[in-house]
């Protein structure tokens, strides 16, 4: 049976999330920018000036929609600390708020990302692009110098424990009740008033700013009756509005799954699936057995058609293209790495490993989520490393190339009916450092293969017996056919080749 792909318009399914870290992305308003006056902050911890004025000019100009972005996913852009704070753990280095995950404010926007005009002006012209606008929410605690804490300290728990340590970042032990730091309060929602609150506060920038949901910041560290209550709130006071509501959870399967459910969060990202999709395709000469087992692990726990994000990288984790360039090693301290090395991509072929990264993304279930800069291979060890200014202008030919790669697949994505509702299929082959699976809907039939060597392969598929007679029409390298009832396609080096099969 023929599926018609507009049925796919506008609907999560066909989502391609972009997420841009504010004060990184542009400085589009010079009048607001201002870094946090202490010398002891180095430059890569403090303000560079990127703005909400600066996201509206990129959208204005097509920038994100040439890419095939129709949901952006913006950081925290409430009112944060003006002066800087020094972390807990060694080497207590100090940092300003630039990232925006400090609140001192629940409604307040910080003017060095602008205005409550500029955000309406962002969202409307958003929307007339047909671009939907998700806010990074923080609700797992406040920063020190906010309102809620100074007038109820009893809203949030202890910093101390009973044996004397410091309940600070003790992810898993007090994975509920730890703080982030000493200045960052953990709120406390066994008491209901705390989460009256918060899931106000989420509903006002709903409604003020007509948002489209948000990305919800350290789910696993809230307890689920926060985002049962929240989710409640949100469909009883918008039940016009289909609300996307995405969040952050490091950890295993079964943890994140509790949080994917039709009274909680429409998804979350799949880290798991990133990671070894991370070690796969930034190395030659890793079996793709745990690629593979990973994606049914997650067919397994979020289901065949799932909205999980699969994504290119985070502002908490090395760019993947340091490694697959070989900048950083797997064994590297990359935190260390941030602040002691000079990390450039080393070698060209890691730019074709990142492009087979996003070929996968978009091919997989689930959404594919670009983190800023990975579109052109921007690199960097961890963080503030990986959170460099973007670069818009003077792209190198395999800068380019990666955004040319980015933007086709996105349009490939969005034609094809079976990259947005197929079942998935995997593939067999000789070699097994390579990776080959279909996906399946009605008569739509697509095969993705990538070929990890660094030298040109020809790559044989054994198809399904219903598929044997089928011919190929590569829609990537140009050259594929069916021999023998085997899929064959010839790609080059760290490249990867996509398929329809047709009668």
């Amino acid at each position: 049976r023929k599926i018609d792909v507009s049925a796919y318009a506008g609907t999560e399914q066909s989502m391609v999330m972009y997420f841009a870290l504010t004060d990184r992305f542009l400085d589009g308003n010079k009048g607001n920018t201002k870094k946090t006056d202490d010398k002891e902050i180095d430059d890569r911890a403090n303000f560079m000036g990127g703005d909400l004025a600066g996201l509206t000019q990129k959208i204005k100009d097509g920038y994100l929609s040439n890419l095939g972005i129709n949901t952006i996913w913006i950081s925290p852009v409430a009112q944060n600390p003006e002066k800087g704070y020094v972390e807990f753990p060694e080497p207590h280095r100090k940092f300003s708020s630039y990232h925006g995950y400090w609140p001192i404010s629940g409604t307040r926007i910080d003017p060095r990302f602008g205005t409550p005009a500029e955000f309406t002006e962002l969202v409307k012209l958003a929307h007339q692009k047909g671009i939907k606008v998700l806010l990074d929410f923080v609700s797992n605690h406040v920063h020190e110098d906010h309102p809620l804490y100074k007038q109820h300290k009893e809203w949030t728990t202890s910093v101390n424990l009973k044996d004397g340590r410091k309940n600070i970042r003790l992810w898993d032990e007090e994975r509920i009740t730890t703080w982030f730091d000493t200045f960052l309060p953990d709120l406390d929602y066994s008491k209901p008033e705390v989460v009256q609150a918060m899931a106000d506060t989420a509903a006002w920038w709903i409604k003020t700013y007509d948002l489209d949901g948000f990305r919800h910041d350290a789910t696993k560290h809230v307890p689920e009756n926060f985002w049962r209550a929240l989710t409640q709130k949100l469909r009883k006071d918008f039940p016009e509005k289909k609300l996307f509501q995405i969040g952050e959870t490091f950890g295993s399967r079964e943890l994140i799954a509790t949080y994917v459910n039709q009274g909680e969060q429409d998804a979350q990202f799949d880290f798991n699936t990133y990671f070894d999709a991370r070690s796969f395709f930034a190395t030659e000469n890793e079996s793709s057995a745990r690629i593979k087992n990973s994606l049914q692990e997650t067919f397994a726990w979020y289901g065949s058609h799932h909205l999980m994000g699969n994504i290119s990288g985070n502002h908490d984790l090395p760019r993947f293209i340091s490694y697959a360039s070989g900048a950083l090693s797997f064994k590297d301290d990359d935190k260390k790495a941030a602040w002691d090395r000079k990390i450039e991509v080393k070698d060209t072929l890691g730019y074709y490993r990142l492009m087979q990264l996003h070929a996968f993304n978009f091919t997989i279930p689930g959404i594919p989520v670009l983190y800023y800069g990975d579109e052109i291979g921007m690199p960097g060890a961890n963080d503030p490393d990986n959170r460099r200014m973007m670069r818009f202008d003077s792209l190198n030919t395999q800068e380019k190339r990666v955004m040319r790669s980015v933007s086709e697949l996105s349009q490939l994505r969005a034609k094809t009916p079976a990259l947005l509702g197929g079942e998935t299929l995997m593939l067999n082959t000789p070699e097994p450092t390579e990776l080959c699976y279909a996906r399946q809907l009605g008569d739509d039939i697509v095969v993705i293969a990538f070929n990890k060597k660094s030298s040109f392969q020809s790559v044989q598929m054994a198809l399904p017996d219903a598929w044997k007679n089928l011919k190929a029409e590569s829609l990537i390298q140009g050259k594929a056919m069916v021999v023998d009832g085997k899929l064959v396609s010839g790609i080059q080096a760290c490249g990867f080749d996509i398929i329809r099969l047709v009668k």
